[in-house]
């Protein structure tokens, strides 16, 4: 019988309050735990856990049963009070199915391709997904629209994501500003925030639901990784989630995000770059997304990955035909120069210098990679290879006794040092042009236009001061008109230089950006000409590099702009030429393939400068170099990532017909959008008396709420950011709108939207919601007397009543399966038919055009039909949880069998590799038990989990939501 009591779905009064069970497990006294979620106003947004035998005892625990539910007629004008709790309830139902049914109305453009990551992951039971777009497609719109969805079935109240420094704000300004999802930033500032605002022994991840950090910020703040270490999400993000993947040594942040892996049920990583090449770092990924998978991480194959799901990728070709008016063809330009007699000076010096190797002068590959790492150094600035001489002199002069190589090889670098100095800036041909290039009528750049900003890249960070002195000087520019962007400032110093450099109030006109800002940052806004002042060595950083201009939500067309040198001495000049061959091939990946790690099949940029350096080391001619690395035929190239790729993911084409009704579904409503429900829903709250202080706008679509207490009091914990200003919240239901204010707010100061976005995310439209639902007493139903019209003929006889009912059926996760509304007909005091709710609401018609008349009816009749009405629902539940269940029974012994045969391969795979080692036995039993024991809790737990997630509660909730008669 408790199981019956204690249903999920039910619900409880404790202490005077509502609750909603979620979950009813046994406990050892003989009772239950019931986990529970606040109804009520006074714990709402609230969960507890309640021990059944101790309330009981204390005589505060009372289930609602559905068949005492209390009824009261409508008096309001036009059943308004009756609609809207009809139509909060109806917002209340979460959708059991993998399609669309929120992310697609968020506030961005929407192309097909941003829906298929969320749809891949739906089709999973457990939604862990790696979506490895190449840069600039949208990655972070694309996690935005699965974690909207995640949210609208109930499964993302705890939010995580952790993400680069520079790029916090950027994040949390994307994730509020198209899908409202307030992440409260915890960058150096924000902890502090926190630190002053909670008690210390308070955890600050459980303070905030929705947050957002620095994975380096963890990683050196013990104090919250022990936060961390005890706290549980429902959503984790992780943002360019290679450089938490184990790279030959256990990292901080591999070791942080393993143990994040496991605190939360959706893991949602993101990278362009998701692997570098080796089979065991990527498996640490893999493992993270799912520990049950991968038995041998060096030798994995496509079997063990079927039908998972765990990665998406796709290139701008894939896409091309979807975004033509989202994605400007980028313009690329090559400057070709010659170098000065004094920059070919420079490199006579270096080729003279007898570069030595563990004390003695080497022509060989190690002499010649320490020439190559000096001429990498010319070939960004003379500034840059100043630094880089000196500390070689610094380096060979420290050692105690310096050989007679080593001294020789001192004198000839003091002469290159000597020849660098040489290089003024007027001697220096690459910042000429570079000059030339800035002031030229052709290229167009205005130092005054302030939607006219310019990204110069390079690879060192003496060239981007020199270059900032330098340009300050020519091109007269003041101090804080050009500035410089590099891995080594603060997270609170390179979230302000990018949030600068998008704002068209700031001086801000030229970002010099080391290749740290070659990862995710967003520098499109109000530039769209990029200038590489130095080549780089990997081809993936081309990629990177123009993916900060070259992206989705580019208005303008990207001008690529390379400065390419060129000598005259043959051994520099094949040495540059290899660098051309470089940039030739990121142009045909760009074009033709996608992926520039085709190429080399290196995955790591670390890895393919080395085999640019090996290759000039070794005086490859460039032909040879260009032949060596070449794609596969197939165009795939990366093996790795395609294990995981499912060929047969849904790939929706259009956002019209069909595919627009087979990937995205709209719930049904009683109003025509959102705009006219919260305009209805705060009216009828000051019907009687005032409640809140509001004006409506329908023809500029915004609602402008003065926040009352219990509002304000919800947004104190949220991201101070997005308080609304001077207490004024201005909520537009405009898309077009709304993305001018966007663009406008990078105008302001704070650079966040004075407007907030009208949809049922937005946190003031879930208070509404709450509000309408108080408006009907605890355990009540509203009943509607409608006037005998010619529309409610067509949907109710005289002589009847239609019971509209809710029946919720939970899985042992407490997530709903089951949610159906039916209408309950009932004639001559017995239930007479049963359908689906929505098809006879829309018969119905039911909207603020219908006269209430107020006239009386029989609530004794009524009241007598309850239990049989609810009889009827349970029954219709009953087969619903049979076909349920016969559905999933076979998927659930399939996927229990398939987790039985990858733990004996794990542990097959363990005995394998204990055979092989040498230690003596004592070690390798302690070895074996310690990973067989790890194997089998993590097998363990994923075992609970799929039984829990396909297993469904036997005993549905039911709901009588409101009853409709015809006065007589």
């Amino acid at each position: 019988m408790m199981e019956i009591l204690y249903a999920p779905g039910a619900r409880v009064v404790i202490r005077d309050c509502e609750w909603i069970v979620r979950r009813a497990d046994p406990c050892e006294d003989g009772g239950y735990i019931l986990t529970v979620d606040g109804l009520s106003e006074l714990v709402n947004g609230k969960s507890a856990r309640f021990l059944t035998r101790l309330e009981e005892e204390a005589g505060a625990i009372r289930v609602l049963d559905p068949a005492e539910t209390r009824f009261e007629q409508d008096l309001s004008p036009g059943f308004e009070k009756s609609r809207l709790f009809i139509e909060a309830q109806l917002r209340q139902v979460v959708p059991a199915d993998d399609r669309i049914h929120l992310g697609h109305k968020a506030a961005m453009d929407l192309v097909p391709y941003q829906l298929e990551p969320a749809l891949q992951a739906l089709k999973q039971h457990r939604q862990r997904i790696l979506i490895a777009d190449a840069v600039g497609l949208g990655k972070t719109l694309e996690a935005g629209i699965l974690i909207t969805e995640l949210m609208r079935r109930g499964r993302g109240k705890r939010i995580l994501v952790l993400t680069l420094k520079s790029m916090m704000t950027q994040f949390q300004k994307e994730m509020w500003n198209r899908f409202t999802i307030p992440l409260t930033r915890l960058d150096s500032a924000g902890l502090q925030r926190v630190r002053n605002n909670i008690p210390g022994n308070h955890n600050p991840f459980y303070y905030y639901d929705k947050s957002i950090i620095s994975i380096d910020t963890l990683k050196q703040d013990n104090e919250y990784r022990r936060h961390l270490e005890q706290a549980y999400w429902d959503i984790i993000v992780i943002d360019e989630a290679h450089n938490v993947a184990e790279r030959g040594t256990s990292s901080q942040r591999a070791k942080l995000a393993q143990l994040l892996a496991g605190r939360s049920d959706t893991l949602i990583m993101l990278s362009a770059t998701p692997h570098d090449g080796r089979a065991r770092s990527f498996a640490s990924l893999m493992n993270m997304l799912d520990p049950t998978a991968i038995a041998d991480p060096d030798d994995y194959v496509r079997e063990d990955f079927r039908d998972k799901g765990l990665v998406i990728r796709r290139f701008k070709k894939d896409i091309r035909d979807q975004v033509q008016q989202e994605f400007r063809e980028r313009v690329v330009r090559d400057i070709y120069l010659d170098a000065s007699p004094e920059e070919e000076a420079a490199y006579q010096a270096l080729l003279e210098v007898p570069f030595t190797y563990r004390g003695e002068h080497n022509t060989e590959r190690n002499g010649q990679l320490v020439r190559i790492g000096l001429q990498k150094a010319i070939f960004s600035s003379p500034a840059a290879a100043e630094v880089s001489v000196q500390q070689r002199i610094r380096k060979l002069q420290a050692r105690e006794q310096p050989t007679d190589d080593e001294q020789r090889e001192v004198q000839a670098l003091q002469s290159l040092l000597l020849a660098l100095r040489n290089i003024t800036p007027e001697h220096f041909s690459k910042y000429q042009h570079l000059l030339g290039l800035l002031n030229s009528p052709d290229y167009g750049w205005k130092k005054n236009d302030t939607e006219d900003r310019l990204v110069i890249f390079s690879e060192r960070i003496e060239t981007l001061n020199w270059l900032r002195e330098q340009l300050q000087r020519d091109l007269k520019l003041k101090g804080d008109a050009i500035r410089i962007l590099h891995g080594g400032m603060s997270d609170i110093e390179q979230q302000e230089i990018v949030e600068s450099f998008g704002k068209p109030e700031s001086k801000l006109r030229v970002l010099l950006c080391s290749d740290v800002a070659s990862e995710g940052i967003n520098l499109h806004y109000l530039s769209h000409r990029l200038v590489h002042f130095d080549l780089p060595w990997s081809l993936m950083v081309f990629q990177q590099r123009n993916g900060r201009v070259d992206r989705y939500g580019q208005e303008k067309t990207p001008i690529i702009t390379y400065l390419i040198s060129r000598s005259a001495n043959p051994r520099v000049r094949g040495d540059q030429r290899i660098l051309e061959i470089l940039r030739e091939k990121d142009e045909q990946a760009y074009k033709n393939i996608g992926d520039p790690a085709t190429f080399m099949k290196v995955h790591d940029t670390e890895a393919e400068e080395q085999l640019t350096m090996e290759a000039m080391a070794g005086g490859v001619p460039a032909e040879d170099f260009d032949a060596r690395y070449q794609p596969d035929d197939s165009n795939e190239g990366d093996e790795l990532l395609a294990l995981f790729l499912n060929p047969e993911a849904a790939q929706p084409q259009s956002e019209s017909g069909e595919e627009k009704e087979l990937h995205t579904a709209d719930s049904y409503s009683l109003f025509p959008d959102d705009l006219e429900f919260a305009a209805q829903a705060l009216e009828a709250l000051n019907r009687d008396r005032k409640q809140v202080d509001f004006s409506v706008n329908r023809e500029r679509r915004t609602v402008t709420i003065t926040l009352p207490d219990d509002l304000a009091y919800r947004f104190r914990f949220l991201p101070p950011e997005i308080y609304p200003e001077n207490s004024t919240l201005v909520l537009t239901a405009d898309k077009q709108r709304f993305e001018e204010e966007i663009r406008r707010s990078r105008r302001d100061e704070n650079a966040w939207p004075k407007l907030h976005y009208l949809w049922p995310q937005h946190p003031a439209m879930q208070w509404l919601q709450d509000k309408l639902l108080a408006q009907v007493a605890r355990h009540s139903a509203p009943v509607l007397v409608l006037p005998d019209t010619d529309t409610v003929k067509q949907a109710l006889q005289p002589d009847e009543s239609v019971f509209l009912v809710s029946g919720l059926i939970p899985n042992r996760k407490a997530h709903p399966v089951i949610w159906e509304w039916f209408a309950v007909r009932c004639r001559a005091g017995r239930v007479a038919g049963l359908g689906p709710a929505e098809n006879w609401l829309q018969q119905l018609g039911l909207d603020n055009r219908l006269p209430n008349r107020a006239q009386p009816v029989d609530l004794g009749q009524l009241e007598a039909l309850r239990r049989p009405v609810i009889e009827a629902a349970k029954a219709e539940m009953a087969q619903r949880q049979q076909a349920y269940s016969a559905r999933v029974e076979e998927e659930l012994r399939e996927q229990l069998e398939r987790l039985q045969q990858l733990q004996q391969r794990q542990l097959a795979h363990i005995e394998k590799q204990l055979a092989q080692s040498s230690q003596a036995e004592h070690f390798k039993a302690a070895r074996r038990e310690a990973r067989i024991g790890r194997v089998r809790k993590v097998f363990d737990e994923y075992q609970q989990w799929v039984r829990d997630t396909l297993t469904i509660e036997p005993v549905p909730f039911i709901q009588i939501i409101a009853v409709f008669v015809m006065e007589r």
